[in-house]
């Protein structure tokens, strides 16, 4: 499963996050193993786990998103509504002024 964000640089949808089942893959390599009640067989022999691969965020990805999309000419940047919650009352982020 991929999350995808448009990135006008690129005039495409670039993965920002991604979850892959490896089923017994890794934990064979690893040897992860658990008891998870009664095998097939009917005994409770340990078997395999499956794992999951995953990339939480890729956050440089993500700030290229937001600044192709949402930076305005004077370099500040819109918080899009969604993330607002999160961002301490601020809806636009202002550049520091030049000394």
């Amino acid at each position: 499963f991929d999350i995808e964000a448009w990135m006008p640089g690129r005039k495409a949808w670039g993965e920002i996050s991604s979850a892959s089942n490896c089923t017994d893959y890794q934990a064979r390599r690893l040897g992860i193993r658990a008891r998870a009640g009664a095998a097939k067989d009917g005994s409770s022999a340990p078997v395999f786990v499956h794992t999951l691969n995953a990339t939480a965020v890729a956050v440089p990805r993500i700030v290229v998103a937001l600044l192709e999309s949402f930076q305005r000419p004077d370099g500040s940047v819109v918080i899009p509504p969604a993330l607002r919650p999160w961002m301490m009352g601020m809806d636009v982020l202002v550049p520091p002024k030049q000394k």
